[in-house]
């Protein structure tokens, strides 16, 4: 089982940036691929981005390519997410998810 830890999660204004962070409890983390979806309220959960266990591999969403940028940091089993030109839409929790397991969830809130 791999338990995942998200954080960096907050508030921010229209056009800002936040980082999020998801860290994996198991030594095999690196072993994974490693999603960050999101949910709005009342929508579907969605694929944000996501990156290949090496790391060489990302996917974007049409909505946030260009804005976000998925990496990993294996030695610290870590993945990490970089969002650049936050908009309201960006609002919704976002879930770090490794094969079936997932993390509790970030909040990001994005005002205008």
């Amino acid at each position: 089982q791999v338990e995942l830890v998200e954080s960096g999660g907050g508030l921010v204004q229209l056009g800002g940036s936040l980082t999020l962070s998801c860290t994996g409890s198991e030594a095999t983390f690196h072993t994974y691929a490693v999603g960050w979806f999101r949910q709005a309220p009342g929508k579907d959960r969605e694929l944000v981005a996501s990156i290949t266990y090496i790391g060489r591999g990302t996917d974007y969403a049409d909505s946030v390519k260009g804005r976000f940028t998925i990496s990993r940091d294996n030695a610290k089993n870590t993945v990490y997410l970089q969002m650049n030109t936050l908009k309201p839409d960006d609002t919704a929790v976002y879930y770090c998810n490794v094969d079936q397991w997932w993390g509790q969830g970030t909040q990001v809130t994005v005002s205008s």
